[in-house]
């Protein structure tokens, strides 16, 4: 048997998140998972859970659950206040939820998403490998209502001692996003691939699980005409007909027609998911 996790106050945006549905992408199929992977990780090691294990991911306005057994809890990604049937509990850190009470992850202070951790971990149905919601395709568990109910795991081991816990990254003040040019560079021209390196933009208000889009100057083309649709990678640089890089994150669609001038690193996209509208990014190209 497992327990019940409810949905007491959705927030704005909360979704089931793990490390992803990767290989499917010859389906048509994103990624998804988690967009701060190593809070995800993080979350789940001070719970207890093996790293790939099913959390909630909020957005911004953070969200309120209720157990139905007493279980072990950690709040982490964005710093957020954390009550437990309105008493202050740690943020960052195992806390232990009785049953039937409320924890709430309040709104982000600084950042963007924060990760609920739960011992035992949550197990809603599994499409395709992984318990992920992808907001592109609609695959997984759609994003939660209040009201709305998740199985809860078991724990099989124990929390580390706080002790063990690392810092949490903190969000950043400028997003540095290094860029491999390519496949698509030569449609661009000289002077765009120098705007793209060295040009001031922001992250825009449209930006989503799908894409960073950005505010600045647009990358004029070298070529005028149009790309038959080809694969997208995660952290693709796709380039729209508005000419402002728009960065491919977990919901990415599989293929597009737009040019890629450049794929950024996986290991530098965590950043961009706790990048709130307005704040700097910076290209830089990668080995130089």
């Amino acid at each position: 048997m497992t327990g019940r996790v409810e949905v007491v106050r959705a927030g704005a945006l909360t979704t089931v998140q793990d490390a992803g549905r990767g290989g499917w992408a010859h389906l048509g199929v994103p990624r998804s998972g988690a967009l701060d992977a190593p809070a995800h990780r993080l979350a789940n090691r001070l719970a207890g859970n093996p790293g790939t294990a099913a959390v909630l991911e909020t957005t911004v306005t953070g969200c309120a659950v209720r157990p139905d057994r007493p279980v072990v809890a950690v709040v982490g990604g964005a710093p957020c206040r954390v009550t437990v049937d309105g008493r202050p509990a740690a943020w960052g850190a195992p806390v232990r939820v009785p049953a039937g009470a409320v924890l709430d992850a309040g709104p982000a202070a600084r950042g963007l998403r924060s990760y609920l951790a739960f011992g035992g971990g949550l197990l809603p149905e599994p499409v395709l490998g992984s318990r992920s919601a992808d907001l592109l395709s609609g695959l997984g568990p759609p994003p939660l209502r209040d009201g709305d109910v998740l199985p809860l795991g078991y724990a099989t081991g124990a929390p580390p001692p706080v002790a063990d816990a690392v810092p949490w990254p903190a969000a950043p003040d400028v997003v540095v996003l290094p860029v491999h040019l390519g496949p698509r560079h030569d449609w661009f021209t000289d002077a765009a691939l120098r705007t793209l390196t060295t040009a001031a933009y922001r992250v825009s208000p449209q930006s989503n699980r799908i894409g960073l889009r950005t505010e600045g100057p647009a990358l004029e083309r070298a070529r005028t005409d149009e790309l038959p649709s080809e694969g997208m990678v995660f952290g693709a640089v796709q380039v729209p007909p508005d000419g402002r890089p728009v960065v491919f994150l977990n919901d990415h669609p599989t293929t597009g027609g737009y040019p890629v001038v450049g794929v950024v690193a996986e290991s530098a996209l965590a950043a961009a998911a706790q990048a709130g509208a307005g704040t700097p990014v910076r290209f830089v190209r990668a080995g130089g």
